[in-house]
């Protein structure tokens, strides 16, 4: 029997849910253990289940972690982690392609409500325009559509669009894919990606390499009226750059679910540019995975990989720590 401890806070259904599903080992949650009792729990914690650990543990002493052999985050994403706050030994794992359908519906609702203009229109019929004629928008059909990350999710966009006829080019880490796709490549490609793409989703994990890996540069290489979708992380595109082109170049355009200063990290969030003061913007608050019981479904996919862990099986996901 192993102790298993849920480090974020929970409703009754998600406890209910992990009580039945680790019914065999000693399960505990730490929004419900007495302040004086969340001490001993941490120490003889050895599986943590958890969101953003780094901000749910912040304020407990970091020997208090000594006997964490395995921290299954429910998020996919892992850069908010502070790897140091836990033991090397300690294996990290995300939530790798739990989020992936309905991010992709989000991601496809962006291209196009951007590439249809949507907003636009809908705000000059607001003020009584009714420009039929000249309200023209772009088909779809037969675009090139590229994707910087082909994994999960960049997987089923391309399994979406593929109804408009679209030509797919992806870039992932080994260049190499079993999927029907018409290029794939590796970030060496970026350059002939960016080039050839009338749209552009980025769909790739925030590190030291993919860090403001789409800048001035890259944004010029764009064909000007191309629409760049951010689903993955903020800081993965430069703020400012991003900002200044789609202020200079009104036929581009940008769908932005994931920003640079959100709360989940940092408690807050903030733009350092008026995004929201341009016409060919379309934000939303980080929700691309939030669908209706997906909190339990992100559970579900988290715990299957914590039991692989618990019968020694191969885990998916493992974080490479930085």
């Amino acid at each position: 029997m192993k102790n298993i401890l849920v480090t974020y806070k929970t409703n009754e259904n998600e406890k209910e849910f992990y009580r039945n599903f680790f019914k065999d080992h000693a399960i505990s949650f730490l929004d419900d253990t007495e302040t004086d009792k969340k001490e001993k729990i941490l120490l003889k914690s050895e599986i943590i289940i958890a969101w953003n650990p780094t901000r749910e543990l912040e304020k407990f002493d970091k020997n208090l972690f000594r006997n964490f052999r395995f921290i299954q985050l429910l998020s996919a994403g892992y850069d908010h982690l502070e790897f140091d706050m836990f033991p090397t030994t300690c294996l990290i794992a995300r939530n790798q392609g739990a989020y992936a359908p309905a991010m992709a519906e989000h991601t496809v609702a962006m291209i196009l409500a951007l590439s249809k203009k949507l907003r636009l229109y809908h705000n000059r019929m607001a003020e009584g325009k009714f420009e039929q004629l000249k309200s023209i928008t772009r088909q779809i059909k037969g675009a090139t559509l590229g994707i910087i990350g082909f994994g999960s999710i960049g997987k089923e966009v391309t399994k979406l669009m593929r109804g408009f006829d679209v030509k797919v080019m992806a870039l992932n880490t080994s260049g190499k894919t079993t999927e029907d796709v018409d290029f794939i490549g590796t970030l060496n490609d970026l350059d002939n990606l960016l080039i050839h793409s009338d749209f552009v989703v980025i769909s790739i994990p925030l590190s030291d390499e993919t860090e403001g890996l789409i800048g001035k540069k890259e944004l010029e290489l764009m064909k000007n009226d191309a629409i760049l979708i951010n689903v993955a992380r903020g800081p993965i595109v430069k703020e400012k750059d991003l900002y200044e082109h789609l202020k200079n170049h009104p036929d581009f355009s940008a769908g932005i679910d994931a920003w640079w200063i959100e709360p989940f990290k940092f408690g807050h969030f903030k733009i350092n540019y008026p995004f929201f003061e341009l016409p060919n913007l379309l934000g939303s608050p980080h929700n691309s995975a939030i669908v209706e019981n997906i909190l339990i479904e992100g559970a579900r996919k988290a715990t299957e990989n914590a039991k692989k862990f618990l019968n020694n099986k191969e885990i998916k996901g493992v974080v490479e720590r930085t």
